[in-house]
């Protein structure tokens, strides 16, 4: 007891040279998990150190500190140890035979499963002997992190059989030594007979294929130097499941294929943050078949990667890499179920037409402005997508994908917050869930459809308005107007000084002739002369057309005289005299017209075309023709008053009939 409380003394007073650290059912996998709890108390319950033995097997974090550079193990009770895990670090040169005293008191039967050495210098052949030692304990897990070889590297013999060792790891180890021969450096390695091995951030260059059928199930070799030839025509891997070399020098994806061919239980490859490409030039792929999950991230692989792939590859990471879109002719990939292709330089979302059982994708942070409408369609299995991070143009076609989050159900990652519009300017920072168009803005469909009803309609009502309101009679009425107008301008400029040479133009049916002849003219025309009424017997000018002598007639009369009757709105001609007439009382804003209703017109009769003769008789006042005699005298004087104009010359009446 006094032995251990000198020994106490020694370890709470004096710096740290190396130190031991013990705690139970920990198994390690990486040097950050593996020491984790590597600071701790000095020590647990040491104020009872009188009626507590040093032994190992009663510490679950034990630090011990020796000024005299030596691990003074016979205080030690290894033969009774049960902890399962034990870390020794900061050991130096002149300390190594006093780590091997210690790690040859274990054996198959001590209980350590677990053992990592960290922060050692040694010597090659002190390397090896330490692993041997350990390759016939009962340890089953062995990591060494930061070692430092100071010698000459030469052949050493090792006897592999009879280990419990499942996984080595090894990793940053610096060599002084230049020039060795690789195989006496490599072959110690590639020949374990164990399921795992990592050997990493040590800056090897090569391995070598086991001589024999290997046992590894898990090799890790990345942050090293290893080149496209590594393991190329190597039979004996076929055992491997999972091969991990990223951080390398690995440049032709071809040749890192043609290396898998012959792994036939390979599953998981990752060859990251390489710098590998695909040239379509050179030789095709060959991957193995049992390849399910691929890394290719951080790389230099361009497009024509798509022509490249294991086609039952199940999870693929293409992210960080130089793609620009998936082409449509590549081979199907249907067991694909998780695709990464973030951070590259994709416009527009990938059809799912070639990956029809995706249902993860991550699109992040690429240049896509607007999904295509071919995403929706073909990606109906997509359980989870990442697409945020894109500088997105919020247009029409954006609406799918909006659409999209709000059908899904919270199938878009990141939503709404990572997605935001970038184009146009005025909506840049708007959140995607903001965004709001009409669907008939947006559906170009929808908006022809609509436009074709709209013409259609606007079509059909004016074709009913131009055949109820005899539109085209009206246009062609209006054209020969302006027709004969123009012509007697032009021919006949002097008639242009003879204007209103009669007191009357008169305008009847053929069928009220009778009292036209009779009674109109004979009461108008007296044998003074005072009014003048023009025939069209005697006034019409031979060789013009009809329309002309009427338009002539109308403008060079004072008045214009209409004998209204059922026969008279069945007449085209009267129609067109009682046009060009109501043309001119509007165009000389004159009152030239006079309404003489000889019969009354029920307005069934009357044409629909004849709306203006209907808004005459609803405005104007006029002269009813009256059925007994004594009344004659009355009429004759009013019509004679509203005639009577002096005109700048002798007048005349003209007379026309249908």
């Amino acid at each position: 007891m006094a032995e251990n409380r000198r020994l106490l003394t020694n370890f709470l007073f004096f710096s740290s040279v190396f130190t031991l650290t013990l705690w139970n059912n920990i198994k390690p996998s990486d040097e950050n998990e593996f020491i984790a709890n590597y600071s701790g108390s000095l020590l647990e319950d040491h104020y009872d150190y009188e009626t507590k033995s040093l032994l190992l097997s009663h510490r679950k974090r034990l630090q011990f500190a020796s000024a005299d550079n030596k691990i003074n193990h016979p205080s030690w009770d290894v033969e009774q140890n049960t902890s399962d895990s034990l870390v020794l670090s900061n050991i130096p040169k002149d300390g190594i035979s006093d780590l091997i005293q210690l790690l040859s008191k274990f054996n198959k039967t001590s209980g350590l499963k677990n053992l990592a050495l960290k922060n050692i210098t040694t010597s090659w052949e002190n390397f090896i002997r330490i692993l041997q030692i350990v390759w016939h304990t009962s340890t089953e897990y062995f990591s060494i992190f930061k070692v430092k070889l100071m010698s000459h590297i030469n052949k050493q013999h090792f006897n592999y059989n009879g280990t419990s060792l499942k996984a080595v790891i090894i990793t940053n180890v610096s060599i002084d030594v230049f020039y060795f021969s690789q195989d006496d450096l490599y072959c110690i390695f590639s020949e374990m007979n164990i399921t795992a091995l990592t050997i990493s951030n040590s800056k090897i260059i090569h391995m070598l294929c086991p001589s024999k059928r290997s046992q590894f199930r898990f090799l890790n070799f990345s942050n090293n130097d290893l080149t496209d030839m590594v393991f190329q025509g190597c039979n004996n891997l076929d055992l491997l499941e999972t091969l991990i070399l990223q951080r390398n020098q690995l440049k032709k994806l071809s040749k890192v294929s043609s290396m898998t061919s012959k792994m036939k239980s390979l599953k998981h490859l990752d060859i990251s943050r390489n710098l590998l490409y695909y040239d379509e030039n050179e030789n095709h792929c060959h991957w193995v078949g049992t390849l399910a999950k691929l890394n290719l991230s951080s790389n230099k692989l361009t497009d024509s990667v798509f022509e490249c792939l294991p086609i039952n590859v199940q999870i693929l990471d293409l992210q960080n890499n130089q793609i620009r879109m998936v082409p449509k002719d590549i081979t199907d990939l249907k067991a694909l179920k998780e695709l990464n292709i973030a951070f590259n330089r994709l416009t527009e979302l990938p059809g799912c037409g070639h990956f029809r059982g995706l249902e993860l994708l991550n699109i992040e942070e690429n240049s896509i402005l607007i999904p295509s409408s071919d995403f929706f369609h073909s990606c109906q299995n997509i359980r989870e997508l990442r697409g945020g991070h894109n500088p997105f143009q919020c247009s029409c076609e954006l609406r799918d994908f909006v659409n999209f989050e709000k059908k899904s159900g919270g199938r878009l990652v990141g939503w709404p917050e990572s997605y935001v519009c970038e184009y146009p300017d005025d909506l840049k920072g708007t959140e995607l869930k903001d965004f709001q168009l009409s669907e008939l803005s947006c559906n170009t469909t929808l908006l022809l459809v609509i436009a074709l009803v709209v013409t259609v309609v606007v079509v059909a009502v004016t074709s009913f308005l131009c055949i109820y309101f005899d539109i085209m009679w009206y246009l062609k009425m209006m054209w020969q107007w302006t027709q004969t107008k123009r012509r007697v301008r032009k021919s006949h400029p002097e008639d242009l000084q003879s204007i209103l040479q009669f007191h009357a133009f008169i305008s009847y049916s053929e069928r009220d002739s009778l009292w036209v002849k009779n009674h109109l003219i004979p009461n108008l025309e007296k044998e003074d002369g005072s009014v003048q009424i023009c025939l069209h017997e005697r006034n019409f000018i031979p060789g013009k057309s009809i329309v002309e002598n009427i338009i002539n007639c109308i403008e060079k009369s004072h008045k214009s005289i209409f004998v209204l009757s059922p026969n008279f709105v069945q007449s085209e001609w009267c129609h067109y005299e009682l046009y060009f007439a109501h043309h001119k009382l509007f165009s000389e804003s004159s009152n030239s017209l006079i309404l003489i209703l000889l019969e009354p017109i029920p307005q069934y009769l009357i044409p629909a075309r004849y709306h203006k003769l209907k808004a005459l008789m609803a405005k104007r006042t006029y002269l009813e023709w009256p059925k007994e005699k004594s009344k004659h005298g009355l009429f004759w004087a009013n019509l004679k008053a509203t005639l009577n104009s002096n005109l700048p010359i002798s007048g005349k009446v003209v007379v026309e009939t249908d």
